[in-house]
């Protein structure tokens, strides 16, 4: 499987610690009427993979969430998972056990060993969620919003906790654009009505100073909300939020050439609210180390058909 380049790099924003942006107020609520607890099935088969649409084939049946995993989803996983042993609160977060990886101590290389590692913080002006008398609550409004500031770690966690896993690199891309090489979920063309990328011009632009804010799963559904007109941008198999909104990580690491070992950093594909439209191309990709997490980054979860 080769890399899917694309003609200008896509760098992700620095982790905001510390960051002294004024948290966003109170959201608008939106009824997508999206049900985020929706899966779809993928079918097995042959399909155009990657920048240059090359020939890939999936081998079986799977299935896929209709959107990303929302901050109330999010929410109730941390605190059945606390309460159950599965994960540890710290001062600065929630960890959880991973068992490491492999390392030889190549060029570049990161060791990730075993131990526990940072799931989401706390203490972050731009995380939606807040850690109040002893349970996580969503703050008011962003309930259906996707879930942010997860780190590999948390998405590998939250989908592993209920038998589910992440989703592969070609099983997301294929669930994305179909079978035919087109661009995006919904044909070779965007508009602003067709996804939440930079100043797209939806109803929660406003949001921090201007650059922007994630938008209700489901939001881009051909319905109009709060003045807006949207066009119905699911993919060919039904799901939302493919292009835009947020980054997904994968399961899946970078590749490098042979002179390189692994860095062990993670690829994550979709685009997000603050990135440029042709950013949000479904073959484009990014990457960022397991530990990585921002407000601009979520996931969805993948299973065996």
């Amino acid at each position: 499987m080769k890399k899917a380049w694309l003609p200008v790099a896509l760098v992700l924003l620095p982790l905001l610690w510390g960051c002294s942006v004024a948290p966003p107020d109170v959201p608008p609520k939106v009824d997508t009427g999206v049900n985020p607890d929706t899966w779809v099935r993928i079918p097995a088969g042959e399909f155009l993979f990657g920048m240059h649409n090359e020939e890939a084939v999936i081998e079986k049946d799977y299935e896929m969430m209709i959107t990303p995993v929302t901050n109330a989803q999010f929410a109730d996983y941390l605190n059945e998972a606390l309460a159950k042993g599965a994960l540890n609160l710290k001062e600065d977060g929630v960890y959880i056990a991973y068992p490491g990886e492999p390392f030889e101590g190549g060029k570049h290389e990161v060791e990730i060993g075993p131990g526990e590692y940072l799931v989401y913080p706390l203490g972050t002006l731009e995380a939606k969620l807040d850690y109040t008398d002893g349970r996580f609550v969503v703050k008011e409004g962003w309930e259906n919003h996707p879930v942010t500031m997860v780190t590999w770690f948390g998405a590998w966690g939250y989908c592993g906790y209920y038998g589910w896993r992440l989703p592969t690199e070609k099983e997301w891309e294929k669930a994305a654009r179909g079978e035919d090489g087109r661009a995006y979920p919904w044909g070779e063309e965007i508009t602003k009505a067709h996804a939440n990328f930079y100043k797209s011009g939806d109803p929660f632009d406003r949001y921090w100073a201007g650059q922007g804010e994630t938008t209700p799963v489901g939001f881009y559904n051909g319905g109009r909300y709060l003045g807006f007109q949207t066009e119905d941008a699911a993919s060919p198999y039904g799901l939302y939020d493919m292009a835009g909104n947020v980054w997904e990580w994968m399961v899946d690491t970078e590749e490098h050439n042979p002179d390189l070992s692994e860095t062990h950093q993670r690829i994550l594909k979709g685009g997000a609210f603050n990135n440029y439209d042709y950013d949000l191309r479904a073959f484009a990709r990014n990457f960022a180390p397991p530990y990585y997490y921002d407000f601009s980054v979520g996931f969805r979860c993948a299973r065996d058909g």
